[in-house]
C-alpha cells in the first residue's frame, strides 16, 4: 500500500522507538496521530503618514506553508511520542524600499526569495503529565509566541505540563533559544520594553504557572517568568463568566503584573488591566482600562505578543512608562443571523499620561476585522480575513495599515 511522506515519517519514528523502548506498541502511536498542512497567503501594507518618515510604506506579499505532525503516545504507564513541524515562506512581492513588514527576513539588500525552518519535539506522558523537549510554542501569560504574520515564532527548550491535580493545570520549563516569526536561525533570547536599558541576550528563560478552575465560570492563575540578567516577572489573572440567562453573559478579565530588574537592567513596571465584555445574541460590547507604573514599560520576550488587555494591532501595547489607556470594542457573530463563519470586530483605544519629550504623550488606534470561514463543501476550512487599522500620536509614527490573509488547512491524518 502506498504511504504519503507524513505516514512514512511516522513509521520511521515508530521503528526508531521500537528499537530503543521495550514493549513499544504502535496502536496508540498511530491511532492518536494527526497531521495537517496550512496554506497561508498574506498581504501586508503599512503607510507612514508622518512628515520626515524614513520609509514611506512597508508593502509585501508572501505565501506560507505550515506542516504540523503530532504523534500519539506509545502504550504503557510511560508513553513516548514525537511531534514535528516544517515551515516554509515564499516571497511573492517585495522591494528594498518597502520591506520589513515582518512577513519576510530583512536581508542586506532585499528580502530573500524563500526561507524555512523545521523543528522536532520529543514528548513523554505519565498519567496526566506531559514533558516536551525540543521545539516549543508555549502559550502562557509570560511567553506568548507571535503568530500574527506568515510563520509562527518558535522557541527551543523543555516544558512540563501537568493536569494530575483536579481542576488545576501546572506548567514549568526553560527556554534556551528563540526563532522570530520572519527568521530561520536560532538566537539567544532578549527582552523588549519601552525605556529598557542594560539588557543582554540570554539562553535561560525560566517559567512556571498554575491555574485553577474554581468552577466552570471562574479561573485564577499565577505565572512566573525570569529572563536571566534581564528581568523577573509575576502575573496574576482572574477570569469570570457570569451568565445572565440563555443568551446573555458578562465576562470579566482582570490582570496584574509586577516586573523587576535582574542583573544590570533598569526594568521596573507594574501593569494593571481590566476588561469587561457583555454578550447578548451574537453581540459583544467590551470596555478595557490599563495602567502602567514604574520606570519602564511592560517587558516581554523579543518578538512575542504582550500579555496586556490593550495589546492590539499596530501600537506596541500602549505600555509606555506611566501610560494609562482605555479601549471600547464591539464584536458580532453573524451565526445569530443564520450566517455561521462570518464575524466582525471593531475597537478604539486612547492612551495618555506618558512623557514624549517635554510634553504629555498621547496616542490612539482604531482596528476593524472582518473574517469568514467556509463551513462546508469543497472550500470547508478556507478562511478569508481583512484587517484594517489606523494609529496616530503626537510625536511617534502615524500609520494606516491593511492586512489580507487567506488561509486553508488541509488535514493529512
Amino acid at each position: 500500500m502506498h504511504k504519503n511522506p507524513v505516514s512514512l515519517g511516522l513509521t520511521s519514528a515508530a521503528l526508531g522507538l521500537s528499537l530503543t523502548l521495550p514493549g513499544f506498541a504502535e496502536a496508540d502511536f498511530f491511532e492518536d496521530s494527526k497531521a495537517d498542512l496550512e496554506f497561508r497567503n498574506f498581504y501586508f501594507n503599512s503607510d507612514f503618514r508622518q512628515e520626515g518618515a524614513s520609509q514611506s510604506k512597508r508593502d509585501e506579499w508572501a505565501q506560507g506553508l505550515l506542516l504540523n505532525v503530532e504523534s500519539g503516545f506509545t502504550e504503557g504507564t510511560l508513553g513516548f511520542g514525537v511531534d514535528a513541524m516544517g515551515l516554509l515562506g515564499l516571497k511573492l512581492d517585495s522591494a528594498p524600499d518597502r520591506r520589513n513588514t515582518g512577513l519576510l527576513p530583512v536581508g542586506d539588500d532585499k528580502a530573500p526569495d524563500d526561507y524555512s525552518r523545521g523543528g522536532v519535539t520529543a514528548k513523554a506522558r505519565l498519567a496526566k503529565s506531559v514533558l516536551r523537549v525540543g521545539t516549543l510554542l508555549p502559550k502562557l501569560p509570560t511567553v506568548l509566541p507571535n503568530d500574527g504574520r506568515l510563520l509562527p515564532q518558535t522557541f527551543r527548550g523543555a516544558q512540563l505540563t501537568s493536569k494530575d491535580l483536579a481542576d488545576m493545570t501546572v506548567n514549568v520549563g526553560r527556554l534556551t533559544a528563540n526563532t522570530e516569526r520572519n527568521d530561520s536561525g536560532h538566537e539567544d533570547i532578549e527582552a523588549e520594553a519601552k525605556g529598557i536599558k542594560g539588557g543582554r541576550p540570554s539562553d535561560k528563560f525560566d517559567f512556571a504557572s498554575a491555574s485553577y478552575n474554581w468552577s466552570k465560570a471562574l479561573t485564577t492563575s499565577y505565572n512566573y517568568g525570569g529572563l536571566e540578567n534581564n528581568y523577573k516577572q509575576h502575573i496574576v489573572t482572574l477570569l469570570h463568566n457570569f451568565a445572565l440567562g440563555d443568551s446573555q453573559s458578562i465576562k470579566s478579565d482582570l490582570r496584574y503584573a509586577r516586573s523587576l530588574k535582574d542583573g544590570n537592567t533598569n526594568i521596573d513596571n507594574t501593569a494593571l488591566g481590566a476588561r469587561f465584555t457583555y454578550n447578548i445574541s451574537g453581540h459583544g460590547f467590551g470596555i478595557a482600562y490599563q495602567k502602567m507604573s514604574g520606570d519602564t514599560g511592560f517587558p516581554h520576550l523579543a518578538g512575542t505578543d504582550s500579555f496586556l488587555v490593550n495589546y492590539v494591532m499596530i501600537s506596541p501595547d500602549f505600555a509606555n512608562p506611566d501610560e494609562r489607556s482605555w479601549q471600547a470594542r464591539y464584536d458580532y457573530d453573524f451565526a445569530a443571523l443564520g450566517l455561521p463563519g462570518l464575524s466582525f470586530m471593531t475597537r478604539y483605544l486612547k492612551g495618555d499620561n506618558f512623557a514624549r519629550g517635554r510634553e504629555e504623550g498621547t496616542e490612539w488606534e482604531r482596528n476593524t476585522d472582518i473574517a469568514y470561514v467556509f463551513q462546508s463543501g469543497a472550500l470547508k476550512n478556507l478562511e478569508l480575513k481583512w484587517r484594517n487599522g489606523s494609529y496616530r500620536s503626537n510625536g511617534g509614527n502615524n500609520i494606516d495599515q491593511n492586512r489580507v490573509i487567506v488561509s486553508y488547512t488541509l488535514p493529512l491524518l
